[in-house]
Order: structure tokens, then sequence, then C-alpha cells
């Protein structure tokens, strides 16, 4: 399969049941009642640099899917410039499970209605990326799930600036992708990072679209 047709096959048509890409997605993703319990699949990258105690904080996010129609977007927000961690970065909706959340869709759910207003009635799950580990030692669950098209952002704007939608053909163009370098802590690390007009997607954000690519690219 042609990288354009790859892409091109999330068009308008994917929340019918019986779409070939909703059908591909499916099976390229965990199952919502087995969601994977494997410590991060980027750890190798992070060697060295997070003490091995600081890999417990559980987290989740939504990798929000909305079908349009001139094909599906993927809802990503912009952090507001002042938090204390990622302020100003691109990311998905979620944070940290809490003791009170049944799981982590429900904490993605929760997330998300926190932080843009969406509640989980437009939610609808589908599947589990692979967990990520973050530099800042969270382990990140993301949630694929559709969003209804008629939704309306109500960003918190203490957490969130801005909530957009990026193509998600676009972000499943290899050649959209490109690995920057960088200086942490004296040492140098590599990170992946999209660049949308106004927005840079990059580090955990790009690495979870990556992983979403990669397990697609599994599924033919």
């Amino acid at each position: 399969m042609s990288r354009a047709a790859f892409a091109e096959g999330f068009g308008a048509e994917f929340l019918a049941a019986d779409s070939p890409a909703r059908i591909r997605l499916l099976a390229a993703l965990h199952p919502l009642d087995a969601a994977p319990e494997s410590d991060g699949w980027n750890l190798d990258d992070l060697s060295g640099l997070l003490p091995d105690d600081t890999l417990r904080a559980q987290a989740a996010v939504l990798v929000g899917l909305v079908p349009r129609a001139d094909g599906v977007q993927v809802l990503l927000t912009r952090r507001t410039d002042g938090l204390r961690q990622h302020g100003g970065q691109v990311s998905f909706p979620g944070g940290r499970i809490e003791p009170d959340d049944v799981d982590a869709v429900a904490a993605a759910l929760r997330e998300t209605q926190e932080e843009i207003g969406v509640p989980g009635a437009l939610i609808a799950p589908l599947g589990f990326l692979d967990p990520l580990v973050t530099i800042t030692g969270f382990r990140v669950l993301p949630l694929v799930a559709t969003i209804d098209p008629g939704y309306v952002a109500r960003p918190d704007p203490n957490e969130v600036a801005e909530v957009f939608e990026v193509p998600l053909a676009f972000l499943l163009d290899p050649d959209n992708l490109t690995t920057r370098a960088l200086d942490y802590k004296g040492r140098a690390r590599h990170v992946l990072e999209y660049r949308w007009p106004d927005q840079r997607i990059w580090g955990a954000t790009a690495s979870m679209l990556l992983n979403l690519r990669q397990r697609l690219e599994t599924i033919r």
C-alpha cells in the first residue's frame, strides 16, 4: 500500500462500522479490555536519564479522532504557558490516573472533560496504543477514541491555551516527521517533531503519533 493510499483511507466514511480504515485501526490497537501492562516502548531512549523509582506515576491521554467531511482530524491542545511542566507545549488531553478513576479509560475521559470541556458522552473509546515513558517520569497510556464532530471545546484557561485539529493523513505521512537534536542535562537527545502551521508538535506527543503509525503499518 502506498503512503498516499495508507493515509487517505481515513476519510469521511471512517465512522462506518464496516469502514476498512476503522477495521484496520481496531486491529492495530490493544483492546479496551486488555490494556497493555508493559513498560514504555521508548524506555531504552531514556536509559540513564531517569532514576528507576520515577517510573511509577501512571497517566492516560486521549488520542481523539474527529471524522470530518474532508477526512479524519486529530484533536490536540496547546498547554498554557505558565504551567510548571510542559508549559506552552502541544499535547493530548490527559493526565495522572487518580485513585478514584476506575481505569485508564476513565482517567482519559475525566481529564478530557476537565481540560477542554468535551464530555464522555461525545467520545467513543476504541483501544490503546503502547505505553510511553516521559522524561518527567510518567508512564502514559494513550487511549485512541473517536470524538463527535459536533463537539464544542471549552478549554480550562488554567491548563489549556488552545484546542486545534490536525489532519490524520498529515501525521501518518513519514515525510512530515523529523528528528531534532537537543541537549538535556549535558547529554545529547534526539526528539521527534512535526511542524504544523503555528504549532510545533514534538516530544512525547510526536512519539505517540509515531507509535500509532507504526502499529497501523503492521496491519494490511
